[in-house]
């Protein structure tokens, strides 16, 4: 079985890469969930993922509510199941899908998480700016909350994406989409900053990749290393917890709509394909003006 189950989810995991275009963090989740599943079923003596049942899939689903585990958690996990066996029926290595029989009722939205102005301060203040790896952290920063792109696009910067002239990025969204972003005079100055002063330090004589960002070692960062800059500033800074780039993102459009941006250029700024991706920062917006409200009028 062993080998025969590794060469589907090879398979799998190449269209996600090649046909879909996935991160490579969103790969590695499916290969992750994937690979459970794999454990569930030698623990239940199945030799066959043709052999998989719905009554199998509904043993699994227990066993996950058993650990306690989020209704959120649980949906990614049976979502991604449901999307390989949805590829194992296309490539004909399977007669049928025992996933697209569970329904999972979808919890409620959450509103996007943001940074207050005066936290972002506290993490740009983090950062240090006499170092290569400080000049790096802070462009990083600056372009992420500057743009509001994916931390998937941002690694995919290359130099030749950068107009200095026009201010702009040239960012490769999702499908392979691209679009122009407008970046302000404190990004501005930060990129240029890490470009003349930090990034050929980092680089430590290394052919040159092309990409903007680079780690430590010289070569490109990727969207784990981010995450890892990130919490590190946390801890460097008075912030509490850990943050996710997405954060940056969700303060970009948050404050962006605050300061009276219109909803459709706030859309195309974040790549967004339908607006109603774009309209839970309304919300949001909606949601901080009513607790600043409540907070400060005498009368509330």
């Amino acid at each position: 079985m062993e080998g025969y189950v590794n060469n589907s989810l090879k398979l799998f995991i190449e269209y996600l890469q090649i046909e879909k275009n996935y991160s490579q963090y969103t790969v590695e989740h499916y290969q992750r969930d994937i690979s459970e599943f794999f454990m569930f079923m030698s623990e239940q003596a199945i030799h066959d993922i043709k052999d998989v049942q719905y009554s199998d899939v509904r043993i699994f689903l227990t066993k996950l509510y058993e650990q306690q585990l989020s209704r959120k958690y649980v949906a990614r996990k049976i979502s991604c199941m449901r999307s390989f066996y949805k590829f194992l029926l296309r490539e004909k290595l399977v007669d049928d899908n025992p996933f697209s029989l569970v329904s999972i009722q979808k919890p409620g939205k959450r509103l996007p998480d943001f940074f207050y102005e005066e936290e972002l301060s506290l993490l740009f203040d983090a950062c240090e700016p006499q170092t290569p790896l400080g000049r790096r952290n802070r462009a990083l920063l600056e372009l992420l909350y500057g743009t509001g792109i994916r931390v998937s696009e941002c690694c995919q910067v290359e130099l030749k994406d950068l107009d200095f002239h026009l201010s702009t990025v040239l960012v490769h969204g999702k499908r392979n989409k691209e679009r122009y972003v407008p970046f302000g005079s404190f990004a501005d100055d930060a990129l240029q900053d890490y470009i003349n002063h930090g990034r050929n330090e980092l680089l430590k004589g290394k052919q040159d990749h092309g990409f903007l960002f680079v780690n430590f070692r010289g070569g490109r960062l990727t969207d784990r290393g981010v995450r890892e800059v990130l919490n590190k500033l946390v801890e460097k800074s008075s912030l509490t917890g850990t943050i996710h780039p997405h954060k940056l993102r969700h303060s970009f459009a948050t404050h962006m709509l605050s300061n009276g941006a219109d909803l459709r250029t706030v859309q195309e700024l974040l790549g967004h394909a339908d607006l109603s991706s774009t309209q839970v920062y309304t919300h949001v917006t909606n949601e901080y003006l009513r607790k600043t409200y409540m907070s400060h009028h005498p009368r509330a």
